[in-house]
């Protein structure tokens, strides 16, 4: 993999160095801001650059950040205490959605028979608007006081919560834990050494999160149902594909996880066809699940991810 697409370490520490001052100085600068317009500007900002942080963290959940693995995790982990949620927690939910994409485990746009049309179509409907990365937020809550009810019986009703949680490893369960705590330690710390109100605070994490979770689905809408070639590129302004490091190259990226941002434009296929429009895309969302008979297996069910 590295002879043929070399990973930029050096390049993604700089970078990851750089998101990480550029949202502690916004985060900071929250609680020094009194005009509404301003705290708007920072939450704006907040939002694209945490969009960029975890673009470098998608490279450290699929091993790509950099050569070695235990500056890859760390980087990672360290990352993931803004998004926030334990990296290792986030990391083998993204894997896992790799192996599921497009089957009936990971369909938001589709329901099947004997399945509530009206809880898909909230649940999809959450996605866009913010409340899957409230879902995943409030996960800290379960990791720190005790990650095994991650594999509860309490998500039975809902197949694709199901399928994430059976896949989840409890030999990451501790460290899992650890991390939590090390949110609720970064955030409170932040708020209280730079005297930032709790309620402007959280106008910055929402901001990000709305976009973040609006983003999820955007590539797999209305894709073939393959597990590989179940997304699509999609087109936004140059300036901001440099930003989020080519994550928007989605079909590419699915279809040759291993390889980093910085070769995805080029490791497409002939026939993949034009980028469509990212904000054309989200809105077709909006037209809601869909009902289908067809039904494509997922082929990795039962699986734990290592």
């Amino acid at each position: 993999m590295n002879r043929e697409h070399p990973l930029p370490s050096r390049l993604n520490l700089v970078i990851s160095t750089g998101q990480i001052v550029a949202m502690l100085s916004m985060l900071a600068a929250a609680g020094a801001v009194s005009s509404p317009w301003a705290l708007a500007a920072l939450a704006i900002g907040y939002a694209l650059m945490m969009n960029s942080a975890y673009a470098m963290l998608h490279e450290a959940e699929h091993g790509l950040l950099h050569d070695h693995r235990r500056v890859n995790d760390f980087a990672g982990m360290v990352l993931a205490l803004f998004f926030p949620a334990p990296f290792h927690l986030l990391r083998q939910g993204h894997i896992g959605h790799h192996l599921r994409n497009r089957s009936d485990d990971e369909a938001f746009d589709f329901y099947f028979e004997g399945e509530s049309r009206l809880w898909k179509t909230l649940q999809l409907y959450g996605i866009l608007t913010g409340f899957f990365y409230l879902a995943v937020v409030l996960g800290n809550l379960i990791a720190l006081i005790h990650p095994r009810w991650l594999k509860a019986r309490w998500a039975d009703f809902d197949r694709p919560t199901r399928a994430l949680l059976d896949s989840l490893n409890p030999r990451y369960f501790r460290l899992i834990r650890v991390e939590a705590l090390a949110v609720f330690a970064l955030h409170a710390g932040w708020m209280v050494l730079w005297n930032v109100p709790v309620w402007k605070y959280l106008v910055l994490l929402a901001s990000f999160g709305v976009l973040w979770s609006a983003l999820q689905y955007v590539h797999h809408f209305g894709t073939g149902r393959d597990v590989l070639k179940g997304a699509r590129n999609l087109r936004t302004w140059k300036w901001l594909d440099a930003l989020w490091l080519n994550h928007n190259w989605h079909r590419n990226h699915h279809a040759k996880p291993t390889v980093p941002w910085v070769h995805l434009p080029d490791a497409g296929e002939e026939g993949d066809g034009e980028r469509g429009r990212l904000l054309t895309a989200y809105l077709r969302m909006w037209k809601g699940p869909r009902f289908t008979d067809e039904h494509v297996q997922n082929h990795h069910a039962g699986k734990i991810i290592r």
